[in-house]
């Protein structure tokens, strides 16, 4: 695996402690009712019932998955490209100096990995799943089932995609923008750099090298070094 420019050490020279402030003014959460409709709906639009679901990871979910899974595999979305484009007001950012997220945005192609779940409590597990990727209204992460490519050929999938009508959604932003944001964000979560480092890291490991998000890391580090912190 190359050297990443992007270290602990820079993640330590910027890291400080941020209380939670809460849900931010103005924003609604999601009710019992509203994830048990969404996991009612995936369920009913399940393209295979008969086969495993299967989920397609392509940022955190890779290194924080959260779920359990009985067999994994590489897979490609085409017409998708992972991208800094969710604007954050609390976990890695707070309403006065906002963070930014990865979502999986129109355009592009995506290498991730594909997890198998086991058939066991599927819903319980899409209600746990579905209550880490999205919180509040309206949706940013958008469950979907998708189509990826994979060795053994086209599967349907369930990722999570990038809702453009939402007032988070930031758009294409330059990487040195995004560089700017992630090299000083910070929530009760931890900071943006810390996010980007877990997910570069974590996705060569898999052996998806991503040439945007590598160029990104070395900028994050730039920035940070020239703070003289």
């Amino acid at each position: 695996m190359k050297t990443m420019s992007l270290t602990p050490e820079h993640i330590a020279r910027i890291h400080r402690a941020v209380p939670d402030g809460g849900v931010p003014h103005g924003m609604e959460l999601h009710s019992d009712a509203d994830y048990a409709h969404w996991v009612d709906l995936i369920l009913r639009t399940r393209p295979e019932p008969a086969a495993p679901v299967r989920l397609f990871a392509f940022g955190s979910l890779i290194w924080k998955p959260e779920f359990d899974h009985i067999g994994e595999m590489p897979a490609v979305a085409r017409g998708r490209h992972r991208a800094f484009c969710l604007r954050l007001l609390r976990s890695r950012g707070t309403p006065e100096a906002p963070g930014l997220m990865m979502a999986l945005d129109r355009g592009g192609r995506c290498s991730g990995i594909l997890y198998d779940l086991p058939s066991v409590d599927i819903e319980g597990q899409l209600h746990r799943l579905f209550r880490r990727e999205f919180t509040h209204k309206p949706i940013n992460n958008t469950p979907r089932w998708i189509t990826v490519d994979t060795a053994a050929g086209p599967v349907p999938a369930l990722t999570f995609v990038m809702n453009r009508a939402s007032p988070f959604y930031a758009g294409r932003l330059p990487l040195e923008t995004v560089a700017d944001v992630l090299a000083h964000a910070c929530g009760h979560w931890g900071t943006g750099a810390e996010y980007l480092l877990n997910t570069v890291s974590h996705l060569e490991a898999k052996g998806i090298h991503d040439r945007n998000l590598w160029r990104l890391q070395r900028l994050v580090a730039m920035r940070i070094e020239k703070m003289g912190i």
